[in-house]
């Protein structure tokens, strides 16, 4: 490339991420972008200026903005339409004039994260709920289902009639008149974006850190490296033929053909969407809220005291990479290698620009020898794991091997945290060597990694599935939950529907069994910070705190407004408490309780106190659960119009139903339309009521293991981190974290789903916080899972 990008101006107006931006027809070399501030923008460049000016902004959705297309114009709308795609799984479109939406689009049942605009005013979307939509005249034409997981990537090619979908299952889908006819497997992580570059030829980028071309036909004919971390976006240049990229590494960069022939640096962690403008401008959307712009003409070049502000920016944004406890900036330079080691074996690691070099000394040469490169790479989850990238993926060591005389060396990688030997059975394997070079590869591997452990990691305490460190949730019960939340039913002699929640014994008194005295401590285990104590979870949490005194008064009291033929007898009702102690569950006690099942909505609570209680007893769990409407009875408490407390007992009646074979086989069978159900109250701000959904989300993760269902999985998965997004109660934010730690647990599917959805990121804000403890340790837990 003759002449570089250099910084053309920052864009300064969204308050949050600008999570995607594209080019507009309207006006020419104009700019949309869309943000976590729940707001699109159009962006009109200043005539006699290097600037952009804030000309539309576009509100409406209830989620961030995640995608954004341009609609070419026709006869109805002579300057198109924006459509704007959300995580309140709707899509929007406005008019250049418009600031609220003409129209919405609903049919999604999850994050639209990807839109792209055909002829004829066609409109193609990707959705988080694993399918792709082609929309027209407002109406879905045709849904596209195959994708294992969520449909990150979109894109049309309307020379052929075609449609290209990328998923976070990995594989790129070629669509047309609704069936699938390709499907491109070749990647190893998420799908993130595409791009048509001619008829019959396309690219796409991953979070493997590569971009493919492809055609059509189904192959693949080029994989280019070098990103260090996820890839987010592609965007073709005017060409037609060059293309750019952003990513998770805190860069833009620029490709002719196959190679990278410029890297575009950011001051930030992610660099979450790029493209390209008519005149052959770059614009990139990144986490810290700015879009910036960056052009080969010189004449719209920002001025020099801007371009210094922003190396200066860039210098000051560096991230220390670590090395264990070593520091990068402490370590030398290749200068060290002029002295002679001290005795044969010992290594020594030096700092050769950017890169951490590992090199052993020879004796008998008298020689250092490079043995491998150890490179902090940049950003996300990675950004100090101190290894180094080879073919998209992160490795403690890439060795050198020279196998054969005259011929150039091979690459060996290795992690610390695996077997030697089959790290070099591996090695024999891609390479085609004979199965004798076994054991001198491996031993090459042990003696050039002695008292090395880069990378290890890992869960210090042990197996999380077997050891003593893992998380057992005994006799002990959830911690305690209090009364807030705007409770209408509190006060001195009022009953309190179990505002505390803890399990049945009497030794925990509601201690916290992920952290508190209730918790499992093997003894002469002392826990570390970096002992995963939290996940996975092997048993179901339940509600089961009573005060019997004020249940049995209370429904006293409702029994005698009721009246009538709801009304039952005072012996009925007597007969109650010792079903509500657990002493007794006969027929009788339960056929009061079904009378009592059929009072107003505006008197029911206590008694559905009293089935939350009974779900924990076997043959009444068996009982309720087994009948036909069981959980349907349940959902009409869940709506807007019921009281708090009705919401609240029957959310928890459905997570303690978990505790026995018959509503964990009912909740199991009926996990689509429950979690439509619950999730109608994921925007409630009572902490009680959302630390009930996070509970039940929990106990379908406990209620997942050993079954391979990636599709209920995801729907859970999903709508954690969807809840995760919002405004929580902590105690609601820990048990959807740990409830996505035991999902993921030994399941690369899952992982892979969770990263899709951006779980990683979603996680940051949790990391931050001093407290509680626990929720930041496990957030920071579950956030290194993914590195």
């Amino acid at each position: 490339m003759e002449t570089p990008y250099k910084l053309r101006c920052n864009i300064i107006g969204h308050e949050k991420d600008v999570r995607v931006v594209c080019s507009t027809i309207f006006p020419e070399n104009g700019i949309l972008s869309g943000s976590r501030d729940v707001s699109a923008r159009i962006w009109v460049p200043i005539e006699m200026d290097n600037g952009f000016q804030e000309g539309h902004v576009m509100r409406g959705h209830s989620n961030f903005v995640s995608s954004v297309c341009v609609m070419p114009p026709d006869e109805k709308y002579p300057q198109g339409l924006v459509f704007t795609g959300s995580n309140d799984s709707t899509i929007l479109a406005f008019t250049l004039d418009s600031p609220q939406p003409i129209f919405k689009l609903t049919g999604h049942t999850n994050t639209v994260c990807a839109l792209s605009a055909g002829k004829f005013g066609f409109l193609l979307s990707g959705s988080w709920d694993k399918t792709a939509r082609v929309w027209l005249n407002q109406k879905t034409v045709m849904t596209l289902e195959g994708h294992e997981a969520a449909v990150w990537a979109v894109a049309t090619m309307s020379e052929q009639g075609v449609m290209l979908t990328g998923s976070a299952d990995r594989t790129i889908k070629l669509w047309k008149a609704g069936k699938c006819l390709q499907t491109f497997i070749g990647h190893e992580d998420c799908v993130r974006g595409l791009a048509a570059v001619r008829p019959g030829e396309f690219l796409s980028c991953s979070n493997d850190a590569t971009i493919k071309r492809w055609l059509t036909s189904g192959d693949c004919i080029g994989t280019y490296y070098g990103h260090t971390n996820y890839v987010y976006s592609i965007a073709l240049l005017p060409n037609g033929e060059d293309f750019v990229t952003s990513g998770e590494d805190r860069t833009v960069r620029v490709w002719k053909g196959s190679e990278c022939v410029q890297t575009i640096p950011h001051p930030i962690q992610s660099v979450w969407s790029v493209c390209t403008l008519a005149n052959g401008d770059i614009v990139s959307g990144a986490s810290d809220g700015l879009i910036r712009v960056f052009t080969t003409c010189p004449e719209r070049r920002a001025p020099e005291d801007e371009l210094q502000a922003f190396e200066e920016a860039l210098a000051a944004s560096t991230i220390p990479t670590q090395l264990g406890d070593i520091k990068m900036e402490d370590l030398p330079g290749p200068e060290a290698l002029i002295n002679p080691g001290r005795k044969d074996g010992q290594t020594k690691m030096v700092k050769d620009g950017d890169k951490v070099q590992l090199y052993n000394w020879d004796a008998s040469a008298s020689k250092w020898n490079k043995v491998g490169d150890i490179v902090g790479s940049a950003g996300g989850t990675q950004a100090t794991s101190g290894k180094t990238l080879y073919q998209g993926k992160e490795y403690d060591f890439v060795f050198s091997v020279d196998i054969q005389e005259g011929q150039p060396p091979l690459k060996l990688p290795y992690n610390t945290s695996e077997d030697p030997w089959f790290a070099a059975q591996r090695f024999l394997d891609e390479n085609q060597l004979s199965q004798l070079f076994l054991d001198q590869v491996a031993n090459f591997i042990v003696d050039n990694t002695k008292g090395v452990t880069l990378g290890t990691g890992g869960n210090l305490g042990g197996d999380p599935l077997t050891s003593g460190g893992r998380y057992i949730p005994g006799s002990g019960g959830a911690n305690g939950v209090g009364t807030g939340g705007g409770d209408p039913f509190t006060g001195s002699g009022r009953h309190v529907p179990s505002y505390t929640d803890q399990t049945r014994s009497n030794a925990s008194h509601g201690a916290d069994p992920f952290t508190g005295s209730g918790s499992y401590n093997p003894v002469g285990v002392t826990k570390a910070s970096t002992t995963n104590t939290y996940f996975p979870v092997r048993k179901c949490v339940t509600f089961t705190q009573s005060n019997p005194a004020q249940i049995m008064g209370k429904l006293k009291e409702f029994n005698q407004s009721v009246g009538g033929d709801k009304a039952v007898s005072d012996i009925e009702l007597e007969s109650l408490s010792t079903f509500i102690t657990g002493q007794s569950s006969t027929d009788q006690q339960i056929a009061v309780l079904c009378k009592l099942l059929l009072w107003p909505e505006n008197v029911i609570f206590p008694a559905l106190d009293i089935l939350r209680l009974g779900m924990l007893y076997p043959d009444v769990n068996r009982l309720f659960t087994g009948k036909a409407g069981f959980l349907e009875g349940l959902y009409q408490y869940l709506s807007a119009d019921q009281p708090t407390a009705n919401q609240m007992l029957a959310l928890r009646i459905i997570a303690n139903a978990f505790s026995q074979p018959g509503g964990l086989k009912s909740n199991f069978e009926n996990c689509e339309n429950l979690l439509t159900a619950i999730l109608k109250l994921k925007d409630s701000s009572n902490k009680n009521i959302q630390i009930a959904i996070a509970t039940i989300l929990l106990n379908f993760a406990v209620s997942f293991f050993g079954i391979d269902d990636l599709e209920k999985k995801s729907l859970c998965i999903c709508a954690a981190g969807s809840l995760l997004e919002g405004s929580l109660d902590n105690e609601a934010a820990f048990r959807l974290i740990v409830c996505i730690g035991t999902f993921i647990n030994d399941d690369d599917k899952a992982k892979v789903l969770a990263v899709s959805i951006d779980l990683p990121a979603i996680l940051s804000k949790y990391k931050v916080l001093t407290e509680p403890k626990k929720l930041t340790e496990s957030a920071t837990l579950l956030h290194n899972c993914f590195g």
